[in-house]
């Protein structure tokens, strides 16, 4: 146990750093200081607290030996030990709220870096997502000009392609042009000298004619050959300058018309040679005539030929002429596209080339935003461990508050006794208030809260209990006495507060109260600090679930408060028998019993508003509306820590006790009789089963009342009981207040369970 506790000073330099981290005053908490320091008129001596030696210290301490009967000398050490045990709460008190603030302070940090951390990978994925947009956008448009440029290019080198073709073609339609001029040049020179040869031929007839007498007839005939020929040679020379003329035309045949040009030369020749050779041999001359015919006719056909394909070569010159127009056209368009194109492509390099910069910026503001995500997240984790840091302290300290808490319980006594003073009522008394009644407060240091004296026939009785309550206090300061108690049943003990005393003393108003804030009672007021405080230690990991049931101990039958259709209705005990069972863990089930679940303040105020019309009551000659039954209220709590698995079960127990009352003096009769019987009978029970666990006894008559038998498990062991007895300040009621205090002194000598300043176990 010892070693789940820090180190020695942790404690305080913890605190001492959240101090001065936070620049925090921690205020102890009012209502459980107000509680630590009851009663206590002389000023607590200052005890400091550096470390965890000192609170062990503190605990082992042990009584000095001293005789048993020397009761003002253990007193005056039991008051100094737990004044000293305050001072220890109130320095783990204040130590603990510095802890919780800081762990506030952690937490708001958490949220607050955590919310950034959030927005900033928030931002930070819609700029990626934006820029990734941008890119692709930016890329597939990119993809796109590439692949319209790619074509346009294609389409480019095509259409020069087919224009280069279209030049070559037109260079060799020239050149062929060329040729034929030369060529035609040749043929008309030929012409011409071939003209000159005949004029020669002619002469050389006319030598003949001259030389050759004989052959004249012969001659004339030829000569008419000769004219013929002329005639025809005419009609070629005619047809040769129609030919020149239209070879001006002629571009792409010059191989066919160089063999034509040939054989016409070789016609020529043929000629030539013909008629050197007439002037030898006349005879071969017709044979040379008849070949000159037959190549005219060839010469013409040719001729033919050549006009034909003259003919198509202007057509295909024309059609060759407008397509390089057509061509031409296209070209200087598509010049004009591509020099688009290449704006519009310089343009996009530039817009990408911005688009890169911008891209390269995001990414830089990206490194720098994941730099400072992951400084967040290493801060973030750093904040994490201090957190679980700071925890693990506080379940440490509320441990360690629990087991200070229930030691200081237990050094008070786990059977506790508070005495409270009902006032006077107007119509039991003078104007004068408590003037003339028996009942008196001492004043002194030690006796101031904590005694009571009674006159009764001159003589003065003495009591002391461990808080006494007058007429004047409220019941906000008598709550604050029994809050401790109420914690303890959070913290995972059996807690039974009860009210006892005469009918009419003010037990109902002590624990069920009046409306308005200011008269609830010490059942509305526990319940309220139990939820307060249970949704207090929600921010600790704790979670806790409650079952609250009510019932009535009339004439020793129990009847359930809660049951549907009970009010109005008296003899539900006769219909339904309630057993009482405990089993092995200390752990009281009512069979048939209604339980039910609550989980606000409302809820607990409904069930007793129910019950409170649900409890039987009658009129006697001592009170005219007299409780006739014990009213029991149990709480049980179940409280869990998922962060520390940690699992409390307490349970809560306010009772209502029925007036005790004298039969001669109620003058009871009948029902009301048997009421009382009953009623003296298990209040006679609860006292013999305390002074039989008081002295140890190996028996204990729990069932001799259903009262004591129910209530088994809250009067052993480390239950804690606080007993309030109730007292009536007139004259009248002097024999009943003397039994009700002798009562709660007998009780208040008892000492249940084993006080926890007698170990020698270490916290």
């Amino acid at each position: 146990m010892a070693s789940s506790l820090p180190p020695r000073g942790s404690y305080l330099e913890n605190a001492g750093t959240a101090r001065r981290e936070m620049g925090l005053k921690v205020a102890p908490r009012r209502n459980v200081l107000s509680a630590i320091n009851n009663g206590g008129a002389e000023a607590a001596p200052v005890v400091e607290f550096s470390g965890r030696e000192d609170v062990e210290r503190l605990l082992a301490e042990k009584m000095k030996g001293k005789s048993k009967n020397d009761f003002k000398g253990r007193v005056e050490q039991m008051s100094d030990y737990i004044k000293k045990l305050r001072a220890c709460i109130r320095w783990y008190m204040e130590l603990e709220d510095g802890y919780l603030a800081e762990q506030e302070k952690l937490r708001g940090t958490l949220d607050a870096e955590n919310s950034r951390h959030t927005q900033l990978e928030a931002q930070l994925s819609n700029a990626i997502e934006e820029l990734k947009a941008a890119n692709l956008d930016l890329t597939r448009r990119c993809e796109n000009l590439e692949e319209t440029l790619s074509r346009e290019k294609s389409e480019k080198l095509i259409a020069a392609e087919s224009y280069e073709k279209e030049m070559q073609e037109r260079e060799l339609a020239e050149s062929s042009r060329d040729l034929l001029t030369v060529d035609l040049e040749r043929v008309t020179h030929d012409a011409k000298r071939f003209s000159e040869q005949l004029k020669m031929v002619q002469d050389t007839n006319k030598r003949l004619q001259e030389y050759n007498t004989s052959l004249q007839q012969y001659n004339s005939n030829l000569q008419a050959d000769a004219s013929k020929s002329g005639e025809t040679i005419s009609k070629l020379q005619k047809e040769k300058s129609a030919m020149m003329e239209t070879m001006a035309a002629l571009r792409e045949c010059n191989n066919s018309m160089s063999s034509q040009l040939e054989s016409s030369r070789a016609s020529q020749q043929e000629a030539i040679r013909v008629k050197e050779e007439l002037r030898k041999e006349v005879e071969c001359f017709r044979a040379e005539l008849k070949q000159a015919r037959d190549d005219r006719d060839h010469s013409v056909a040719q001729l033919n030929n050549l006009n034909i394909e003259l003919a198509n070569c202007k057509e295909q010159i024309g059609r060759s002429s407008k397509e390089c127009e057509s061509m031409s056209t296209k070209v200087s368009a598509l010049e004009e596209t591509c020099n688009t194109q290449q704006d519009q492509i310089q343009t996009l390099q530039k817009q990408l080339a911005v688009a890169t910069e911008k891209l390269k910026l995001a990414d830089v503001t990206a490194i720098e935003a994941m730099t400072g995500y992951e400084e967040q997240k290493e801060k973030i984790k750093y904040l994490e461990e201090r957190l679980a840091h700071a925890e693990s302290q506080i379940v440490e300290g509320d441990e360690l508050r629990k087991k200070l808490h229930n030691t200081i319980l237990e050094l008070k006594g786990n059977i506790r006794v508070f005495c409270r003073v009902r006032p006077l009522l107007r119509f039991h008394g003078d104007s004068n208030g408590l003037e003339g009644a028996s009942i008196s407060f001492p004043t002194s240091v030690e006796s101031a809260g904590r005694a009571i004296d009674l006159m009764n026939q001159g003589q003065k009785l003495s009591f002391s209990y461990d808080k006494v309550f007058d007429h004047n206090a409220s019941q906000e300061d008598v709550f604050v006495e029994i809050s401790q108690l109420v914690q303890s049943a959070l913290d995972g003990y059996k807690v039974c507060i009860f009210a006892y005393g005469q009918t009419g003393s003010g037990k109902t108003y002590t624990m069920m109260g009046r409306p308005g804030n200011d008269q609830k009672g010490m059942i509305p007021r526990s319940l309220e600090q139990i939820f307060k405080t249970s949704q207090s230690l929600e921010s600790q990991g704790w979670e806790y679930f409650m079952q609250a049931s009510m019932l009535e101990i009339y004439n020793e039958s129990i009847r359930d408060l809660l049951a549907p259709g009970r009010p109005n209705s008296f003899d539900m005990s006769a219909s339904k028998q309630y057993t009482i069972k405990h089993d092995p863990h200390g752990n009281t089930t009512v069979s048939d019993l209604t339980i039910i679940d609550v989980f606000s303040i409302a809820d607990v105020t409904n069930l007793l508003e129910k019950a409170s019309h649900s409890r039987s009551v009658g009129k006697t000659q001592m009170n005219e509306q007299s409780s006739r039954s014990h009213f029991v209220f149990t709480l049980k709590i179940s409280g869990s820590n998922k962060n520390t698995g940690q699992h409390v079960e307490g349970i809560l127990n306010l009772i209502d006790l029925a007036g005790s009352e004298r039969l001669a003096k109620s003058s009871s009769t009948g029902d009301r009789l048997k009421e009382t019987q009953s009623i003296n009978k298990s209040l006679s029970a609860l006292s013999d089963v305390i002074f039989a666990i008081a002295k140890g006894d190996d028996h204990v008559p729990f069932r001799n009342s259903k009262l004591t038998y129910l209530l088994q498990p809250c009067l052993g062991g480390d239950s804690k009981a606080l007993m309030f007895v109730n007292i009536s300040p007139e004259a009248s009621s002097v024999g009943e207040t003397i039994c009700s205090l002798r009562f709660a002194s007998r009780v208040n000598a008892c000492e249940i369970g084993i006080p926890r300043r007698r170990t020698s176990t270490s916290i």
